[in-house]
């Protein structure tokens, strides 16, 4: 199936390109190392094969668009279209602009949760394929079959985008994935299960570790702003010195500044050297702006941006 569908991505491609319809197109490329993919940006029809579409397409595209002049189409998962749209609404790019390739995705694994789980390097791997709902891993000597909750990657765990139908162009079948929100409450829950004490101590201990390289703000689709509050000195916000508090200042006014933008498209967290859990931020961020203002990002391209649209009832809720 993954071929089929790479096959005709690629002949649609070609053929955007080549009617003069798309100026570029945004998509996948085979990476260097094994079970690994890189954003490939064409503008030749000859280019389109270069193509790839398979479990590992981890790169949320969307982060691309700002930055292209004319006519641009874009392989987006269903999560990553949701950011598309986030950019529309927030004006960052026209809807009229953007050709939106939805592509079916099961979920994207996490090659160092099967690294773990096997105890085998990526060359030590035969394969990795859906096999029914579980993942199927194949290494010499035998395979092993791991349920999607073992291997997916954190965000994929958290998908929720039953409903999304802003596509030009769909090849193959869209579906959520099975389980969708419920298969990554459990990192949340154990969160609001602790107390403000314990609370503190965790984010003190992970920030402990940030070194500020603002991979999580470069990597992010809806952190626009042209110059960053991290790099004033006319007030000084925060210290450019990786210290705790700091780090914990910095991520949470980061935070607040994307709510109602932020699809929690998992990005911030897969890009952190450091390993911090930002997804149980943002995970958190987007329940809590559902939670008060009934509103999700990125589904509707004719909505207002949260902050651009007031009702009155919303006081009542606020003020509590």
């Amino acid at each position: 199936m993954t071929r089929e569908i790479e096959q005709k991505l690629r002949a649609e491609a070609r053929n955007l390109l080549e009617k003069g319809k798309v100026d570029r197109v945004i998509g996948y490329g085979a990476g260097s190392l094994r079970f690994a993919t890189t954003p490939l940006i064409i503008s030749d029809k000859g280019d389109a094969d270069r193509l790839v579409v398979n479990p590992f397409i981890h790169n949320n595209l969307s982060v691309f668009l700002p930055d292209l002049c004319g006519k641009v189409a874009i392989v987006a998962k269903v999560c990553d279209a949701r950011s598309i749209i986030s950019l529309v609404q927030n004006k960052q790019i026209a809807r009229e602009d953007v050709f939106i390739i939805g592509v079916p995705c099961s979920g994207i694994i996490d090659l160092a949760k099967v690294q773990k789980l096997t105890g085998l390097d990526r060359d030590e791997i035969g394969d990795m394929s859906w096999k029914g709902d579980k993942v199927a891993v194949t290494f010499a000597g035998g395979s092993k079959e791991f349920s999607a909750g073992e291997v997916l990657a954190d965000s994929c765990l958290g998908c929720d985008c039953s409903g999304f139908q802003e596509f030009d162009l769909v090849i193959g079948e869209i579906k959520p994935l099975a389980g969708g929100k419920d298969l990554s409450r459990n990192k949340i829950q154990e969160m609001e299960a602790m107390s403000p004490a314990q609370r503190w101590e965790f984010w003190k201990n992970e920030f402990s570790r940030c070194i500020r390289c603002y991979a999580c703000r470069q990597i992010c689709p809806v952190c626009f702003c042209e110059r960053c509050f991290v790099e004033e000195t006319e007030p000084l916000w925060v210290s450019p010195l990786p210290k705790w508090q700091d780090n914990l200042i910095f991520q949470a006014v980061r935070m607040m500044h994307v709510a109602g933008r932020c699809t929690d498209c998992g990005e911030c967290e897969r890009a952190c050297p450091a390993n911090i859990p930002l997804g149980i931020l943002t995970g958190k961020m987007e329940d809590i702006v559902e939670e008060l203002f009934q509103y999700r990002a990125g589904m509707d391209k004719d909505a207002p941006p949260l902050m651009a649209a007031y009702q009155p009832e919303e006081a009542e809720n606020l003020m509590r």
